[in-house]
């Protein structure tokens, strides 16, 4: 059984890494992809079927997940959120053809941490696993203008308004200054490392302020928390 984590220049990879996916040309991007990343054929694991996943999870916790969404047993969403019910933690990467709306939003909302197309090129996919391990939620930039443009418009504040309640010790949900702090620098695209080294927390307590926070806001992944906390008038 492989060790709950690979070092490899320098980097803590989790592994194993799950793959679910039924194109075989596909895996075999995705195969050379992880190579590059510095994972070995072993930390790899390739199911074609929600049922063989579901099977592999069921014999051992995985470090990383790679799913697509439409398989030949059913819709990756259900296998996506009992991953994200058994590790609130895991990374899970879609990487998926589809790109409607409801579909995207669905998979989020199930937990998925990311969301790739698979059109992108092998460059483009290492850049959204690589920010998946790095504590990030790559959004492909063709979903994320689609997304935006589902936001509902702000309206605009009144001559003399009131500031907003994010400028007072805690905001309507109850964050922590220190809490809607990192919130922002979430907002701002920085990952758990990169928020860590601006606030000089350790990583593991950036994560623990990012975990409180989807609780919260009742979301559970960093596009989530965004949104909603932008409908909400929390951040810009």
């Amino acid at each position: 059984m492989l060790e709950p984590s690979l070092l490899v220049e320098d980097a803590l990879l989790p592994v194993p890494v799950l793959v679910v996916e039924d194109e075989p040309l596909l895996q075999q991007r995705l195969r050379q992809v992880l190579r590059q990343l510095g994972y070995e054929d072993d930390a790899l694991i390739f199911t074609g079927t929600l049922a063989e996943a579901r099977a592999v999870v069921a014999e051992e916790p995985v470090g990383l997940a790679l799913v697509d969404l439409r398989l030949p047993d059913g819709n990756g969403q259900s296998l996506i959120e009992e991953l994200r019910a058994e590790d609130p933690g895991l990374g899970i990467l879609v990487v998926s053809a589809w790109s409607s709306e409801e579909l995207i939003l669905s998979a989020l909302r199930a937990g998925a941490t990311g969301y790739v197309l698979k059109q992108r090129d092998d460059f483009e996919v290492m850049l959204s696993i690589r920010s998946v391990l790095r504590g990030g939620a790559p959004i492909d930039p063709f979903i994320a203008r689609r997304i935006l443009q589902l936001l509902p418009m702000r309206a605009p504040k009144p001559a003399g308004s009131a500031t907003p309640a994010a400028h007072s010790g805690e905001l309507d949900v109850g964050l922590t200054p220190r809490e809607a702090e990192i919130l922002r620098l979430v907002a701002d695209g920085m990952s758990n490392r990169e928020i860590a080294n601006e606030v000089h927390l350790s990583r593991h307590t950036v994560e623990s302020h990012v975990k409180r926070i989807y609780r919260k806001l009742a979301v559970s992944s960093r596009m989530m928390a965004v949104r909603e906390a932008r409908v909400r008038g929390m951040i810009e």
